[in-house]
């Protein structure tokens, strides 16, 4: 039953290692994160793994007598015929063949993954020889075609914990007051990063690390406007950023950057202005100076777009290592956002499961990299025929996962915005239209549906739109 190619640098012995150890009684949840059924080259051995999750999974035992009544019996019948052997003889060889036990467990199971990731890769690679003699194949389609099925492989090998997962009670007691202790020696009361925006901080406690934030929003909310000015005050307390543009690029998010910059400058220059060219010669000189304040911020921008998961986490890995050489670790990643986000083979077509195992993937990287990951993300459509269009978790775009992998979820609701396009209102209607909007012109609705660490709430903010400011409405 061994289907190895013959020229395969397959080891057999490291899957009847990882096998051998489970049937020991060595605890099945320590590979159950990085290790599946498909991971085993050899045939049998992906049978027998499958029957040691079952009997796991229903009897909570993985010995050798328990396992083999789970395996269907035309698979023991073809192991039989193809060997000469009988798999219950097979499977108590391997009970007391463990040479490493359970010490090296997750190493091993490592190395039959990364086992897996080579043949796939020498498959793929055949695959895409045989179609590049093709005169008639796009070159195009093949290379996406093999980048796709390159980050579902490199996804595999990725998955599972990188970092210390088990961890006394007393000692995460003792994180607790060590954040709480030096958020109050600070005088901020934050035990996360500063939003730059005092009543989000209060009701929130910052952003917190090893979080998933969601911020949602319909078209011409402000997410963007949201997500840049919390980078540019995160950068400016001292914090290391990345963010992830996956629809500006970065020359027109450095002129948002900018015009935010200067409005605390009393310069107010509308940004497109500034993109266009629309600007006076003192307007320029002034923003120009405005600009020498983002000279120095530890913020690096990642313009390209259709990135997958895979492409994110690498991008990550590759910002954290410009920042550790730069002396200031980051510890925030934004991306904008998350309908843009090129979904893995897997799930293909069916978006429920594509959303869900991205922002999956997100809450994993950031409790895994222990920074603080915040998700941009359009609502939904059907938002624009409510009476009232403040957003609801209802409201979240393709998939339930996103309100359960987040860990606060928060919306943005401008009023203004949909004042600004009503039409054929009778008179009286149309006065109050008008003293409405100027009421609400320059107010943003900060509505935290759902948080980990305090209440739902609502709280009012100073925008700017058309300079990409956002301020503490108090000031205002």
């Amino acid at each position: 039953m061994n289907a190895i190619p013959e020229k395969s640098s397959f080891v057999i012995e490291i899957e009847q290692e990882v096998l051998a150890t489970l049937l020991l009684g060595v605890d099945f949840r320590r590979v159950s994160g990085r290790l599946e059924a498909h991971h085993f080259l050899e045939p049998i051995h992906g049978e027998i793994f499958s029957a040691i999750q079952t009997a796991y999974e229903r009897m909570n035992s993985t010995k050798p007598n328990v396992v083999i009544k789970l395996i269907p019996e035309n698979v023991k019948d073809q192991y039989q015929t193809a060997t000469g052997e009988g798999l219950a003889s097979y499977i108590s060889r391997l009970a007391v063949s463990a040479v490493y036990g359970g010490a090296a467990l997750e190493n091993t199971a490592k190395r039959v993954v990364e086992q897996w990731a080579k043949a796939q890769i020498a498959k793929e690679a055949a695959l895409l020889l045989d179609a590049a003699n093709d005169p008639a194949t796009n070159p195009v389609e093949l290379v996406k075609s093999f980048g796709m099925a390159s980050d579902d492989i490199l996804s595999e090998v990725r998955r599972g914990p990188r970092r210390k997962s088990q961890i006394s009670i007393m000692d995460a007691a003792s994180n607790a007051f060590a954040a709480a202790k030096e958020a109050h020696e600070r005088g901020t009361g934050l035990t996360g990063i500063t939003w730059g925006l005092t009543d989000v901080n209060h009701s929130t406690g910052g952003i917190h690390k090893r979080d998933l934030t969601l911020i949602g929003g319909r078209p011409s909310m402000g997410k963007t406007t949201v997500g840049l000015s919390t980078c540019l005050k995160v950068a400016q307390a001292g914090h290391g950023v990345g963010f992830i543009s996956l629809e500006m690029d970065a020359d027109k998010l450095a002129a948002r950057a900018v015009t935010d910059l200067a409005y605390d400058m009393g310069i107010k220059v509308p940004y497109q202005d500034l993109i266009t060219g629309r600007v006076t010669h003192q307007d320029l000189v002034a923003l120009e100076n405005a600009a020498r304040q983002i000279e120095n911020l530890p913020l690096l921008i990642e313009e390209q777009s259709g990135l997958s998961m895979t492409d994110i986490r690498i991008k990550l890995e590759s910002m954290m290592q410009k920042m550790e050489e730069g002396g200031t670790p980051l510890e925030l990643l934004m991306i904008d956002h998350l309908g843009l986000i090129r979904a893995s083979n897997r799930y293909s077509g069916n978006r429920t499961n594509e959303i869900a195992e991205m922002t999956a993937a997100l809450k994993s990287m950031a409790r895994e990299y222990g920074i603080a990951v915040v998700l941009l993300s359009q609502l939904n459509r059907g938002l624009e025929g409510q009476a009232d269009k403040r957003p609801q978790l209802s409201s979240l775009r393709d998939s339930g996962a996103i309100e359960q992998d987040a860990d606060t979820i928060i919306f943005l609701y401008r009023e203004a915005y949909y004042l600004q396009r009503e039409k054929g209102l009778s008179p009286e209607k149309e006065d109050e239209r008008i003293n409405r909007l100027a009421d609400c012109q320059n107010k943003l609705e900060f509505v935290i549906a759902k948080q980990r660490n305090g209440p739902v709430t609502s709280i009012d903010l100073f925008i700017d739109v058309a300079c990409s400011a956002v301020r503490n409405a108090a000031r205002f």
